[in-house]
């Protein structure tokens, strides 16, 4: 299983490299940086799982990078970092959409305990996903397989599975084939044609028997990219 990415973001050095390099102890894989237009930038961009962001920082402070990030990428996770005594900076922050918060000074133990609770909570965890669900049978994520409701079955590649994990982990959220990428093939976007996506969506929507000319379970967002587009069963 790919590590879980964390994105920090935090002016001071010392504090920076501590929560760096506790995170890394941790097996987390950790980008950085360290002020408000870096932060933002990266932060919006996506290709993580958690966002550790100091409220004060140079530039773009860090409320507004939260609010950026709601807006941009609703379902991220948040914790925010502050020295701040005032109560009414925290709240704020969860009012924006924050997670949790911690106050400066915090011990490592804290700090690592609160990332855990959070990225266990997050919705933005498809790894969980056992069976999918969707007209026609049901994708078996344990046995890698796709069962349907006649009795026929279809199996799948381990790149298929995690896409297909990863979009319905996110259903009714569309994603671009950059985030894609990131958050599943873990590269940058960069580095290889967003083509490749098309065709993986392409093979999938085929063993999933969703009509190419109008998909009903992995549909086209012009513009945006892709979405899983089946209701969740309640």
């Amino acid at each position: 299983m790919s590590k879980r990415r964390i994105l920090v973001v935090e002016d001071d050095d010392a504090i920076r490299t501590g929560i760096v390099d506790s995170l890394t102890f941790g097996d987390y894989e950790v980008l950085e940086a360290s002020n408000g237009t870096d932060g933002v930038r990266m932060a919006v961009r996506g290709g993580y799982d958690l966002l550790l962001l100091d409220l004060v920082l140079p530039g773009p402070g860090g409320l507004q990078i939260l609010a950026e990030v709601r807006t941009s990428r609703p379902t991220i996770p948040v914790i925010i970092l502050t020295a701040r005594g005032d109560e009414s900076d925290r709240v704020k922050g969860l009012k924006l959409g924050a997670d949790d918060y911690v106050v400066k000074p915090f011990s490592v133990k804290e700090l690592m305990a609160r990332v855990e609770a959070v990225l266990r909570r997050s919705p933005e965890r498809p790894t969980d996903v056992e069976k999918i669900p969707f007209p026609g049978g049901t994708a078996d994520m344990s046995r890698g397989e796709i069962r349907f409701k006649d009795g026929s079955r279809c199996e799948l590649s381990e790149r298929e599975m995690e896409l297909l994990r990863y979009l319905a982990g996110n259903r009714g959220r569309a994603i671009s084939r950059e985030e894609i990428l990131r958050r599943v093939w873990r590269i940058d976007p960069d580095k290889i044609e967003t083509r490749t996506i098309d065709m993986h969506v392409a093979r999938l929507r085929e063993k999933l028997r969703d009509d190419p000319a109008e998909p009903g379970i992995i549909t086209t967002v012009r513009g945006k990219g892709y979405m899983y587009a089946v209701p969740k069963v309640k």
